[in-house]
Protein backbone atom coordinates (compact mmCIF):
# COMPACT_ATOMS: atom_id res chain seq x y z
CA UNK A 1 0.00 0.00 0.00
CA UNK A 2 2.98 2.56 1.04
CA UNK A 3 4.75 1.53 -2.41
CA UNK A 4 1.09 2.16 -4.18
CA UNK A 5 0.68 5.66 -2.79
CA UNK A 6 4.33 6.70 -3.78
CA UNK A 7 4.14 5.75 -7.13
CA UNK A 8 0.18 7.69 -7.43
CA UNK A 9 1.64 10.83 -5.49
CA UNK A 10 4.68 11.00 -7.85
CA UNK A 11 2.34 10.96 -10.62
CA UNK A 12 -0.11 13.34 -9.19
CA UNK A 13 3.05 15.49 -9.02
CA UNK A 14 4.01 15.07 -12.53
CA UNK A 15 0.21 15.76 -13.62
CA UNK A 16 0.58 19.18 -11.35
CA UNK A 17 3.88 20.70 -12.68
CA UNK A 18 2.84 19.41 -17.26
CA UNK A 19 -0.33 21.39 -15.81
CA UNK A 20 1.65 24.60 -15.17
CA UNK A 21 3.18 24.64 -18.19
CA UNK A 22 0.43 23.37 -20.61
CA UNK A 23 -3.24 23.07 -21.58
CA UNK A 24 -4.53 20.17 -19.62
CA UNK A 25 -6.07 18.32 -23.26
CA UNK A 26 -2.50 18.64 -24.60
CA UNK A 27 -0.72 16.63 -21.94
CA UNK A 28 -0.24 12.96 -22.62
CA UNK A 29 0.29 9.91 -20.41
CA UNK A 30 3.76 9.20 -21.65
CA UNK A 31 4.83 13.24 -20.54
CA UNK A 32 3.80 12.56 -17.23
CA UNK A 33 5.18 9.02 -16.87
CA UNK A 34 8.34 10.80 -18.25
CA UNK A 35 8.17 13.33 -15.71
CA UNK A 36 8.24 10.88 -13.11
CA UNK A 37 10.46 8.49 -14.48
CA UNK A 38 8.02 5.86 -14.53
CA UNK A 39 6.06 3.37 -17.47
CA UNK A 40 2.82 3.86 -19.09
CA UNK A 41 1.96 0.60 -17.35
CA UNK A 42 2.48 1.46 -14.14
CA UNK A 43 0.52 4.61 -14.62
CA UNK A 44 -2.53 2.46 -15.81
CA UNK A 45 -2.26 -0.40 -13.06
CA UNK A 46 -3.27 2.97 -10.81
CA UNK A 47 -5.28 4.76 -13.13
CA UNK A 48 -8.05 4.48 -15.89
CA UNK A 49 -6.60 8.03 -17.79
CA UNK A 50 -5.74 11.59 -16.53
CA UNK A 51 -9.17 12.58 -15.57
CA UNK A 52 -9.29 9.80 -13.22
CA UNK A 53 -5.48 10.74 -11.95
CA UNK A 54 -7.12 14.65 -11.44
CA UNK A 55 -10.34 13.50 -9.13
CA UNK A 56 -7.65 11.40 -7.26
CA UNK A 57 -5.88 14.16 -6.39
CA UNK A 58 -9.40 16.12 -5.40
CA UNK A 59 -10.27 12.69 -3.10
CA UNK A 60 -6.75 12.92 -1.69
CA UNK A 61 -6.03 16.11 -1.02
CA UNK A 62 -9.19 18.10 -0.53
CA UNK A 63 -11.41 15.00 1.40
CA UNK A 64 -8.71 13.74 3.41
CA UNK A 65 -8.48 17.41 4.17
CA UNK A 66 -12.06 17.97 4.79
CA UNK A 67 -12.17 15.05 7.50
CA UNK A 68 -8.93 16.14 9.59
CA UNK A 69 -10.86 19.48 9.31
CA UNK A 70 -13.57 17.98 11.32
CA UNK A 71 -11.98 16.10 13.44
CA UNK A 72 -11.48 19.74 15.44
CA UNK A 73 -14.56 21.28 15.08
CA UNK A 74 -18.07 20.77 16.94
CA UNK A 75 -20.79 18.93 14.77
CA UNK A 76 -22.81 22.23 14.20
CA UNK A 77 -20.20 24.53 13.80
CA UNK A 78 -20.91 23.79 9.77
CA UNK A 79 -19.24 27.22 8.86
CA UNK A 80 -15.95 27.23 10.00
CA UNK A 81 -16.15 23.92 8.17
CA UNK A 82 -17.19 25.52 5.04
CA UNK A 83 -14.47 28.01 5.67
CA UNK A 84 -11.82 25.77 6.24
CA UNK A 85 -12.90 24.16 2.55
CA UNK A 86 -13.16 27.30 0.95
CA UNK A 87 -9.16 28.15 1.63
CA UNK A 88 -8.16 24.57 0.36
CA UNK A 89 -9.31 25.92 -2.70
CA UNK A 90 -8.15 29.04 -2.70
CA UNK A 91 -4.38 27.82 -1.44
CA UNK A 92 -4.58 25.73 -4.16
CA UNK A 93 -6.47 27.90 -6.76
CA UNK A 94 -4.19 27.40 -9.89
CA UNK A 95 -4.92 23.72 -9.70
CA UNK A 96 -8.28 24.19 -9.41
CA UNK A 97 -8.87 26.93 -11.97
CA UNK A 98 -7.13 24.61 -14.66
CA UNK A 99 -8.85 21.03 -13.47
CA UNK A 100 -12.04 23.06 -13.48
CA UNK A 101 -12.24 23.71 -16.95
CA UNK A 102 -11.72 20.19 -17.94
CA UNK A 103 -14.90 19.01 -20.10
CA UNK A 104 -16.14 15.83 -20.98
CA UNK A 105 -17.11 12.38 -19.06
CA UNK A 106 -15.21 11.74 -15.36
CA UNK A 107 -14.24 15.50 -15.31
CA UNK A 108 -13.61 17.14 -11.82
CA UNK A 109 -16.48 19.16 -12.14
CA UNK A 110 -18.64 15.99 -12.41
CA UNK A 111 -16.81 14.27 -9.95
CA UNK A 112 -16.97 17.51 -7.45
CA UNK A 113 -20.92 17.46 -8.30
CA UNK A 114 -21.27 13.77 -7.43
CA UNK A 115 -18.99 14.54 -4.05
CA UNK A 116 -21.62 17.35 -2.90
CA UNK A 117 -24.56 15.87 -4.05
CA UNK A 118 -25.35 13.65 -1.15
CA UNK A 119 -23.87 16.05 1.66
CA UNK A 120 -26.54 18.62 0.25
CA UNK A 121 -29.08 15.39 0.64
CA UNK A 122 -28.18 15.02 4.26
CA UNK A 123 -28.47 18.47 5.50
CA UNK A 124 -31.97 18.96 3.30
CA UNK A 125 -33.44 15.98 4.96
CA UNK A 126 -32.98 17.69 8.89
CA UNK A 127 -35.42 20.67 7.45
CA UNK A 128 -37.35 18.93 4.84
CA UNK A 129 -39.61 16.20 5.12
CA UNK A 130 -39.00 14.36 1.91
CA UNK A 131 -35.93 13.84 1.99
CA UNK A 132 -36.57 11.48 -1.24
CA UNK A 133 -36.37 15.39 -3.55
CA UNK A 134 -34.03 14.99 -6.13
CA UNK A 135 -35.53 17.79 -7.90
CA UNK A 136 -34.77 20.06 -4.61
CA UNK A 137 -31.27 18.02 -3.68
CA UNK A 138 -30.07 19.44 -7.47
CA UNK A 139 -31.14 22.27 -7.02
CA UNK A 140 -29.39 23.38 -3.86
CA UNK A 141 -26.35 21.09 -5.25
CA UNK A 142 -26.30 23.16 -8.73
CA UNK A 143 -26.21 26.24 -6.85
CA UNK A 144 -23.63 25.08 -4.57
CA UNK A 145 -21.44 24.19 -7.09
CA UNK A 146 -22.09 27.02 -9.39
CA UNK A 147 -21.24 29.32 -6.45
CA UNK A 148 -17.93 27.43 -5.61
CA UNK A 149 -16.97 27.21 -9.82
CA UNK A 150 -17.66 30.68 -10.78
CA UNK A 151 -15.48 32.58 -7.41
CA UNK A 152 -12.64 30.12 -8.10
CA UNK A 153 -12.55 30.70 -12.00
CA UNK A 154 -12.74 34.66 -11.34
CA UNK A 155 -9.32 36.34 -12.12
CA UNK A 156 -10.43 38.47 -9.10
CA UNK A 157 -10.96 35.77 -6.86
CA UNK A 158 -12.05 37.46 -3.34
CA UNK A 159 -10.54 36.08 -0.01
CA UNK A 160 -11.75 32.52 1.05
CA UNK A 161 -13.51 34.25 4.30
CA UNK A 162 -15.20 37.09 1.85
CA UNK A 163 -16.52 34.56 -0.35
CA UNK A 164 -18.03 32.52 2.61
CA UNK A 165 -19.61 35.85 4.26
CA UNK A 166 -21.14 36.57 1.24
CA UNK A 167 -22.85 33.06 0.94
CA UNK A 168 -23.92 33.39 4.48
CA UNK A 169 -25.75 36.62 4.18
CA UNK A 170 -27.14 35.48 0.95
CA UNK A 171 -28.79 32.32 3.10
CA UNK A 172 -29.60 33.63 5.95
CA UNK A 173 -31.05 37.05 4.63
CA UNK A 174 -32.88 35.25 1.92
CA UNK A 175 -34.73 32.44 4.78
CA UNK A 176 -34.99 35.67 7.39
CA UNK A 177 -36.88 37.57 4.75
CA UNK A 178 -38.67 34.34 3.72
CA UNK A 179 -39.93 33.65 7.07
CA UNK A 180 -41.21 37.30 7.80
CA UNK A 181 -43.19 37.30 4.46
CA UNK A 182 -44.48 34.32 5.00
CA UNK A 183 -45.50 35.29 8.81
CA UNK A 184 -47.36 38.67 7.32
CA UNK A 185 -48.89 36.53 4.79
CA UNK A 186 -50.41 34.59 8.09
CA UNK A 187 -51.55 37.81 9.88
CA UNK A 188 -53.36 38.93 7.07
CA UNK A 189 -55.21 35.65 6.26
CA UNK A 190 -55.96 35.58 10.41
CA UNK A 191 -57.55 39.39 10.24
CA UNK A 192 -59.37 39.31 6.66
CA UNK A 193 -63.24 38.68 7.45
CA UNK A 194 -64.45 34.79 6.82
CA UNK A 195 -65.47 34.93 3.69
CA UNK A 196 -62.22 35.84 2.24
CA UNK A 197 -60.57 33.27 4.32
CA UNK A 198 -62.33 30.73 2.87
CA UNK A 199 -63.79 31.88 -0.60
CA UNK A 200 -66.83 30.00 -1.41
CA UNK A 201 -66.19 27.83 -4.87
CA UNK A 202 -68.09 28.19 -7.96
CA UNK A 203 -70.96 25.50 -8.38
Amino acid sequence: MADSNITKRALAAALRELMEEMPFDKIQIAQICERCDMNRKSFYYHFKDKYDLVNWIFDTEFISFARESAKDLPSDDRWELIERACEHFYENRAFYRKALMIKGQNSLADHLREYLFPLIKIRIAQFLSDDDDEFTTNFFTDAVFCAIERWLLDKQCMPPEEFVTKIKQIIQGGAVAIYQEMNSRGAKAEDAPPSDRHPQRCP
